[in-house]
């Protein structure tokens, strides 16, 4: 009894959760029909939003204030740039990959360099570059018809005993995104700035560089993310990252990460991810129109994040 209650004290437990309960009334509704590929589609398309809810994660645990409303652009742009360099050949994967990958740590540096430079609250900034970025998107990448690489395709909808692989290796990296906030000196110092900005820079905490690393993080797992979004859904599209404004910040809320800063939760990212794509599925499988299923969802959404706004942190 002990044992279980530890368990539903950890506030990530909650997304995995409803994820379950969602799952289950869908699949009652359908009479167990199409149960396993229900999970096999909820992992397939929970990986992106996980990828960005990470990023998202940890700008937000900077403090309050700290977002990035530039990653749907993000996402846009390095869509399109991963597609034009790869050109449709297998053998420039990687290259693509990589400038996806530089398109969007560029972008999250400028974002930071924009919030030091002009003293302006990060929603602002990242607000009004991605506009621009949006801009340079339509610009770039409007009417682009360049089809990914036969592999790249075939690997992002790769799956093994009906679990995705891109599943798999994000489950590896937000493994990682967890020992590197728990047991590195960055994710230590992350946590810090979000509990205590001033206490974090008498502790001796490089503050800036801190911040400036975050966010350049998150964009380049914006860019990333864009690029494996291209593979996945056959081609590049300038609203392709349009749903990840929202749901970044969701994910993030809903899987127990602290809107005051200073806390984070890696785990219920994943869980809140799943949750939200078996949401979206119990709806559709209700028959429920779209206008209602954008309401609901939203008001589930807001009302989880305002729940959690409550919660204050020291300051």
């Amino acid at each position: 009894m002990a044992s279980l209650r530890m368990v539903l004290e950890k506030p990530w437990i909650w997304s995995f959760v409803g994820a379950l309960v969602v799952w289950l009334a869908t699949v009652a509704f359908t009479g167990g029909y199409g149960a396993g590929g229900m999970v096999t589609a909820a992992l397939s398309l929970a990986v992106f939003t996980v990828i960005v809810g990470v990023g998202q994660m940890f700008v937000i645990t900077l403090g309050p204030g700290n977002v990035d409303l530039s990653l749907p652009a993000n996402i846009g742009l390095a869509s399109a740039v991963a597609m034009k360099v790869m050109g449709g050949s297998d053998s420039m994967i990687v290259v693509g990959l990589l400038a996806a990958l530089a398109c969007g740590a560029a972008i999250g540096a400028i974002n930071y360099l924009l919030i030091w430079a002009l003293r302006i609250p990060p929603i602002i900034a990242t607000l009004s570059a991605s506009f621009i970025i949006q801009s340079v998107d339509i610009s770039y990448g409007r009417g682009l018809q360049i089809k990914p690489p036969p592999g790249f395709a075939d690997f992002t909808n790769w799956q093994v005993l009906g679990i995705p692989v891109l599943a798999m290796l994000t489950v590896v990296f937000t493994i990682g995104a967890a020992l590197a906030l728990q047991r590195m000196i960055y994710g230590r110092s992350v946590l810090a700035i979000g509990q205590n900005i001033r206490a974090a820079w008498l502790a001796g905490v490089h503050v800036g560089r801190i911040r400036f690393l975050t966010y350049t993080l998150c964009g380049a797992l914006g860019g990333i993310d864009g690029a494996l979004l291209a593979g996945y859904f056959r081609g590049a599209n300038v609203d392709i990252g349009n749903e990840y404004l929202l749901a970044s910040i969701a994910v993030v809320v809903i899987g127990g990460t602290s809107v005051a800063g200073g806390k984070a939760n890696v785990p219920g990212v994943w869980g809140a991810g799943l949750f939200l794509v078996l949401l979206l599925t119990m709806l559709n499988t209700f028959g429920v129109s779209a206008g209602v299923r954008l309401v609901l969802t939203g008001l589930i959404i807001v009302g989880v994040i305002t729940a959690a706004g409550g919660e204050k942190a020291v300051r």
